[in-house]
């Protein structure tokens, strides 16, 4: 909503206020009244019959309210039309149309301005939560921040239009100046960073982490981080993932493990195994880059410990460590063979060596032949 706007709105205001005025509470406005109220501008309070507790500061604050209560108004307009319980409006036209809606917060000019019966909102900032008007225990803290949100509930928006287009999506977190802000209907994103998941629109269950405007309009569960492709490490270890979402890393250490025993000839189910070449499907791959390896479906067949299961328990992918180990296995076993045939091959060079020189040694020695007479 621009600014243009709230000043026309306002305007208004002051044009109902050349209309025959209802009747006001009496003494006009100037301090304290019973029930705990307390009023100080034009027609603030100006409706009340027994609500109690309610503070209204400035032009047309409260205006509406009657049997409301604990409800503070602070600024020309703030909770004009509220009716309800526990707000609390810091600026001018915050939460202005405000009627059944109870528990919000607002601070700063236009704050929660559409807000009708959306309850447990709170809102920081220029504008923050706007356009809201049935949305619940949304927050806001920026200027603009959640400004188009209607009926989205249970967002959280930190930074000057995070989660900005957000209109109907619900349980969303945005931390960062323009973070998650083109976001509409998704919902149960994460971003955190300025700009972080900008393009976001509709998908849902992303994290996006860093600065880098990412992510493709309409895509769920994924998650991207920006600013790590094409960074090298020197050292380390990978870095692998459960079908539980866990985070983790395999160890290697004695410290670890139990039952430790030589491999033997578990590794020779490598000699089944089928490699082969292929391409992921367009909706992974749209490239159609040409990809070499197992298939894990054929994997368990030959060994099902070597396969990787999704939450379902159907086959997803291959635990390739566990092959790498099995060809190294395999490798150490052809290795000794080799080095024992070389000692044999050895052997018999040495010995057939020997029969050489022994068979030259007799070709060259002289034959005597002895005479009797």
């Amino acid at each position: 909503m621009k600014l243009q706007n709230l000043i026309l709105i306002l305007i208004l205001i002051i044009c109902v206020g050349v209309l025959p005025k209802a009747q006001a509470i009496f003494p006009p406005p100037d301090g304290g009244y019973p029930g705990g109220n307390t009023a100080e501008g034009q027609e603030a309070l100006l409706s009340l019959t027994d609500g109690t507790y309610n503070t209204a500061v400035g032009f047309f604050s409260l205006r509406a309210n009657r049997g409301g209560n604990f409800n503070t108004a602070i600024g020309a307009g703030a909770l004009l039309d509220n009716r309800a319980e526990e707000n609390t409006a810091i600026g001018a036209a915050a939460l202005l149309h405000t009627t059944s809606g109870s528990f919000n917060t607002a601070t700063g000019s236009g704050a929660l301005f559409g807000n009708f019966v959306g309850t447990n909102n709170t809102a920081n900032g220029f504008q923050a939560l706007a356009g809201n008007t049935i949305g619940s225990s949304n927050t806001a803290a920026g200027s603009a921040a959640l400004q188009n949100n209607q009926t989205g509930s249970a967002n959280t928006a930190n930074g000057e239009q995070a989660l900005f287009s957000n209109i109907a999506g619900a349980d969303n977190t945005a931390n960062g100046e323009q973070a998650l802000f083109s976001n509409t209907t998704g919902n149960f994103n994460t971003a955190i960073g300025f700009a972080a998941g900008f393009d976001q629109t509709t998908g849902s269950s992303n994290v996006y982490i860093g600065s880098n405007r990412i992510g493709t309009p309409g895509e769920s569960n994924a998650c991207y981080i920006a600013s790590i492709f094409g960074q090298t490490s020197a050292s380390g270890i990978p870095i692998l993932i459960n079908s539980n979402n866990k985070l983790g890393t395999i160890t290697s250490s004695k410290r670890f493990k139990e039952d430790i025993k030589p491999v033997g000839k578990a590794s020779e189910a490598l000699f089944a195994l089928e490699p082969v070449a292929f391409r992921y499907k367009k909706n992974i791959d749209p490239a159609g880059t040409s990809q070499l390896g197992l298939v894990a479906e054929d994997v368990e067949k030959v060994n099902p410990d070597l396969v990787v299961r999704d939450k379902e328990g159907k086959p997803y992918s291959v635990r390739y460590d566990q092959v790498n180990a099995m060809l190294l296995n395999e490798f150490l076993k052809e290795h000794r063979e080799v080095q024992e045939l070389k000692k044999q091959i050895e052997a018999l060079t040495v010995g057939l060596q020997k029969v050489s020189a022994q068979v030259e040694v007799s070709k060259a020695s002289p034959q005597t032949v002895l005479n009797s007479y």
